[in-house]
Order: structure tokens, then sequence, then C-alpha cells
């Protein structure tokens, strides 16, 4: 059964919704709490401080798009739900970087793999970068919520490209495990990075937003934050504009400056801020990306990895080994193989191209995310301002994560002839179609892994305004607070201080939730959840 829209509820009708857009003149606004971007951490914190009674105002950059829009056709989606039209690149070119952009965030066009920060994660945040107040302990009982909350809980359904992953890496002896995903009376139609058309996809959008909106909160999308008025100590205004012609300026006045914009946007808006102190340049360095790697299989049926769930299988097997001393570690899953997507992922010229294009159908894909930050070799790179302001990350791929790279794309490839792959090619401009195991071990190791050449993605953006005890190597402390600013908090992705080495929307809901709470500091919950223990 398909569940209502939210926003076509008659209830609705008397919600604060402003689009920007359609400002005729300049507008003021002040509230409690202004939060800027509305995906994993802004949608989350909406929920927790208006329902505790702060007056709360939402900004969103994008626009307002429910499932009444989402018509399952790539070529809109892409254009009106991610930053820059599916286009965002790191400064070279070298890896292409997928971030939502409307309301909801992220949470409307991820594939919903919901895993809790990984214990290895947290032990490291904590023995080696002095992290205290996060550990596996406190943590659990924020995921137990937040699991409850969005009806995260293990997909036992795996469609055909799953499946491969599954059967390859039983076939060679390797831990293999299905995905939690944050789904209600899903359909299984596997569209999910195009928006939900049935809402069984609990994001933001049809979770904790309506419920912040229900309790009084504003939201105002179309809004564009160009930067943070500051004295010095606290933030005393957001300035922004209506994205449209005219770009009407919006001021908003707040007690609490939330920064929820994401790992590029967040660090963005403090580099645009000159009068937010940044002592030691720390904004936006440390940003981290799981560069990704593709790898594909010809298999002998037909797999149609466009439809099912499109990731609900994955192995950790090569993930945890030697975290900060050794090579670095990648997590396999499996890529949704959607055409238009899919002929971007996939590589080749001419009729080699459209061959493996019309190949599609039996094609399985399988993706690495490379577990970046723990190693003194993996810095990540550092979010910068273009002359017009925007930003970009410029994040050099060099020889630590070639190599990881290379190892990745032959575990793959491994796997995929393991499972009954004809024929295996890879994530690279030069890639052969290799028929068999040692012809692909050969062929992959003779390619040059280099950037440009080797296609390299990415769909998580970390780090960028980290947490930590030390202003000199992080901007913000444990409860998210500016190191600088009393009442500037930031609270999504780039708070963490490396990767997180698993698909990152559920720690960010989690840690979110820990720190919204902590800024009430009644001890009550406020998730909208019920029978929930406030021992925390």
């Amino acid at each position: 059964m398909k569940l209502p829209d939210p926003y076509k509820d008659e209830a609705a009708k008397s919600w604060n919704i402003y689009d920007a857009s359609r400002f005729t003149e300049d507008r003021y606004f002040e509230a409690d709490v202004v939060i800027v971007g509305t995906g994993s951490g802004g949608g989350t914190a909406a929920e927790v401080l208006s329902r505790a009674g702060k007056k709360v105002i939402l900004v969103e950059e994008g626009s307002l798009k429910t499932s009444t829009d989402f018509n399952l056709n790539e070529k809109e989606a892409y254009s009106t739900l991610y930053q820059d039209g599916m286009t965002r690149l790191s400064l070279d070119g070298g890896i292409s970087i997928l971030q939502g952009r409307t309301v909801g965030g992220g949470t409307v066009v991820n594939w919903t793999s919901s895993f809790r920060t990984p214990e290895p994660t947290l032990n490291h945040w904590n023995s080696r970068l002095r992290i205290k107040d996060h550990t596996v302990e406190s943590m659990r009982p924020w995921f137990e919520m937040l699991e409850k909350r969005l009806e995260i809980a293990t997909w036992t359904s795996p469609n055909t490209n799953n499946q491969t992953l599954l059967k390859g890496a039983e076939k060679l002896g390797i831990r293999a495990d299905l995905i939690p995903r944050n789904v209600k009376g899903c359909w299984n139609l596997g569209y999910c990075g195009l928006g939900c058309p049935t809402n069984a996809k609990q994001s933001m959008l049809v979770s904790t937003i309506p419920s912040a909106l229900k309790s009084g909160a504003t939201l105002i999308h179309n809004l564009q934050v160009n930067h943070l008025r500051s004295n010095g100590h606290s933030v005393e205004s957001v300035e922004a504009y209506g994205r449209s012609e005219r770009r009407p300026q919006v001021r908003i006045k707040a007690k609490i400056v939330i920064l929820s914009a994401g790992a590029i946007g967040t660090p963005g808006i403090l580099l645009r801020s000159t009068s937010i102190p940044n002592p030691y340049g720390t904004a936006g360095r440390r940003t981290f990306l799981h560069p990704t790697l593709f790898t594909f299989g010809r298999m002998p049926d037909e797999v149609n990895g466009f439809h099912g769930a499109p990731q609900s299988a994955y192995s950790d097997h090569y993930q945890w080994q030697d975290v900060a001393d050794g090579p670095i570690g990648f997590k396999i899953e499996a890529t949704p193989m959607h055409p238009a997507f899919a002929s971007v992922i996939i590589r080749g010229f001419g009729l080699e191209h459209r061959q493996r294009l019309n190949d599609l159908k039996y094609t399985a894909g399988f993706l690495a995310l490379l577990r970046d930050g723990f190693h003194p070799d993996s810095p990540g790179g550092r979010v910068q301002l273009r002359p017009d302001g925007s930003p970009v990350v410029d994040y050099p791929i060099n020889g630590y994560l070639l190599e990881g790279a290379k190892r990745a794309v032959l575990k793959m490839a491994e796997i995929l002839f393991a499972a009954g792959a004809k024929s295996v090619h890879v994530g690279h401009f030069q890639t052969g179609d290799y028929s068999s195991w040692s012809e692909a071990q050969k062929g992959i190791n003779q390619l040059a892994f280099e950037p440009l050449i080797l296609r390299v993605g990415s769909a998580h953006v970390m780090g960028g305004s980290a947490m930590g005890p030390d202003p000199r190597d992080s901007v913000v402390d444990e409860t998210g607070r500016h190191h600088h600013i009393d009442n500037l908090y930031v609270m999504d992705g780039s708070l963490f201080p490396t990767s997180v080495g698993a698909n990152p929307q559920l720690s960010i809901f989690a840690l979110t939730a820990k720190l919204s709470h902590q800024i009430i500091g009644d001890g009550k919950i406020y998730l909208d959840l019920p029978n929930v223990s406030t021992n925390h």
C-alpha cells in the first residue's frame, strides 16, 4: 500500500512552509534555533528541538519535492534532487560526488543502507583522536532509538544483483551479510535514488520534518545561506537569499545556530563567514569521501540490477584489518544499475561502451568504499572556495589510496567470477572484458591506476568541521559546539574526524539525536517515539 504524502494531508495546510524563490521583498525571521540543512542531521535536530518546545526554523537550499513529484525519471530526478544536477566533482575532476539538494537532503535520494558506526571506528576515535564522549556503549541506546524511529531493519529479500555478491562471497569463504534499511512497507521498486514515490523510505522528508512542522517549526526552502554574521563570540544572524533571479535577501536571528548543510556545504558556510574565527585554518580540512571503485560482471542469466532494493548485501571482510597502521580497508556492496547511472559508471568508448550497456540486464555491479582517514597517508582532502564563493573539495588521490583501489577492484572481480560471471570489466577507461579470473588478474595489474582514467565516485562526504578536544586540529568540541562561537553548532557528517567506514546516515542520525538532546539537557527523549527509556 502506498503511504500518504504528509504534505498533501489536510493538517499540512496549517504548517509554516515558505518558498524563498517566491519572495518579492527582503524578509526577516526570528527563532530560538535556526537549522541550516534538512538532511540526516538537520531533520533529526529539528524534530528533537521543536518537540522540546523550541521555536525552530529549518533552512533548505533545495526545493520541496514530495512523493507526488517522484516519477522514477532519472533525468528529471538527477537534475532536481542532487547538488549541481548530479555533476558535482572534486577540484581536479577526478572524483564524482553525489549529494542531495532537496528538502530531506541525501536521505531522499540515498539507497537506504543504515549501519551503526562500526566499533573499530569509535574505538579509533577514542584511542587515537581523544574522542571520549562517543563510545560504543554511549552510542548504543541512540542507535537503538533511531532504528526504532526510522523503521530500520535487515532487508531479507535481496535482488539478483545483491544475491550475486552473497553467492560469490560464500564460494570464496568471504564474510558477507544483509544490510539494514530504513523502510516501511517498501514496494521493492529499486528506484530509491530518484525519490521514493510510495513514501516507504523513512527519509527526513516523511519522518522527522513533518514531525517538526506539526510541532510548530518553520521550513524555508529554496533559500541559500551565504554567511553567518558574528561579533566574534556568538552568531548574530544568518544571512541568506532566495534562489530566484531577484535574489531577495533574508536575515534570520536565533539564539542557537546549527549548521547541517553537509560536509561540503557546512565548511563552505564557515569559510564564507569571515567574522567566524578560524585561527588554525581547521575549517574545511580533513574532508573524507570513502573513495568508491566499481567492477562489473556479465552474468549468464538476467540480473536486472535496476529492480529491487538497490543495496541489501555487503562484505566487510577486507575492511578492518590493521586499522591504523596497515593498507587501506574497503567495504564491498552492490551498486544500482539504472540505465543513465550505469552509463556513467561503466567505462568504455563507442561500440565497446554501447555493447556493455546493451548487456545491462545481464550485468551485476559491485562497488568498494575505501575507508579513508585512519592512516597518516590518508589525510583526506580540503573544502575551499572558488572565486564565486561556492565550495569545492580538493582531494588528492595518492599512492596509498590507489594501492587500495587496485586491491578492491581485484577482489570484486574475483567475487564476480566465483558467482559465475562470464566476463568482468572494471571502472577504468582502459579496462578489457576479462573472460577468466586469471586473465582479470593479469589485465587489472597491467592497468595504470591513476586519477581521471580510473573511475572514482563518492556518495559519502564526511569531515571538514571535525569534532575534537583541541581547537588546533578540530572545529567543534564533542557536543558539536564551535570552539570559538558560543551559540554555533555543527550537526551533520562534517563532524566526523575520519570517514565512518560504513554508509554514514545512521551515524549522523544517532549522533545528532544525542547532541540535540544535550542542548535541551532535561533528560527527556523528544524523538517521535513511544515508550523509550530516558536512561541515556
